[in-house]
């Protein structure tokens, strides 16, 4: 899991180029979910600092940390002044300090499961806010997300991470929803959807997919091969569906 957590760093600059951001919707429903003022955020796995910015943007003071250099070195181009960044994969945060909100955009499969959840409690403030929340890259169209799969086939059987957990896709409670409802330590979880749709050209997919970890972890010849193939297969401009799957839930006091 480490190699490919520590994978990104190769593609730091394809990463911040081609994966969406987050819409502003996201932070409004952070925002009213807490119910009230939040000042201080910690970001685990802030990668280029795509959700850094539209937290830090809502005027908090937000610590976002990344193990990967190449990432944090991307991310720092691009920060306002309300954020501190931290070279640290989320097992090695010191639990000295707890904050409003903890959040992690994208990230949080790549924690190590053990003791996560106690780790999490102590860096969230009694009756502070923990989110997750991530962007699944998906054509919207379901004919040629099946050609695409096929064209890809022989190298690559699925891109997508697994539910870390083993939660069938047809729950309607998914990960981390699942751990955080038998947590000792947090409340009131919440699964939301916002709902958006992207348009691109295929080559910019391409520029998306170059930057997921299934992908990355191919040899470069065979990358090449894959993404030739799907090139064939799609039409000059794609649509996604790019909705934002959230998870949220609350410190126990």
């Amino acid at each position: 899991m480490v190699a490919r957590a520590l994978s990104f760093g190769a593609v730091a600059e394809a990463y911040e180029r081609f994966r969406p951001g987050y819409p502003v919707e996201l932070l409004d429903l952070v925002m009213a979910y807490a119910g009230g003022p939040i000042r201080t955020a910690l970001e685990i796995g802030a990668g280029t600092g795509k959700a850094t910015r539209l937290f830090a943007q809502g005027g908090i003071a937000v610590t976002a940390t990344e193990p990967d250099a190449a990432m944090l070195a991307e991310m720092r181009k691009h920060l306002p002044a309300n954020v501190t960044t931290v070279q640290a994969a989320f097992e090695d945060l010191p639990p000295d300090t707890s904050y409003e909100l903890v959040y992690s955009a994208a990230a949080l499969h790549w924690t190590n499961p053990e003791g996560r959840w106690a780790r999490m409690a102590a860096l969230v403030r009694p009756g502070g806010v923990f989110a997750s929340f991530g962007v699944p890259i998906q054509l919207a169209d379901p004919a040629l997300n099946e050609a695409a799969r096929a064209a890809r086939a022989a190298y690559l059987e699925e891109d997508g991470v697994p539910s870390p957990d083993g939660t069938p896709a047809d729950r309607p409670m998914q990960w981390p929803g699942t751990e955080l409802q038998q947590s000792e330590w947090f409340t009131d979880v919440r699964q939301s959807v916002i709902e958006r749709r992207l348009t691109m050209s295929a080559h910019d997919y391409i520029g998306q997919l170059s930057t997921v970890s299934a992908y990355v972890m191919l040899q470069p010849a065979d990358r090449d091969q894959v993404f030739r193939r799907i090139l064939q297969v799609l039409p000059e401009t794609v649509e996604l569906n790019a909705q934002v799957d959230v998870h949220l839930a609350r410190r126990h006091h």
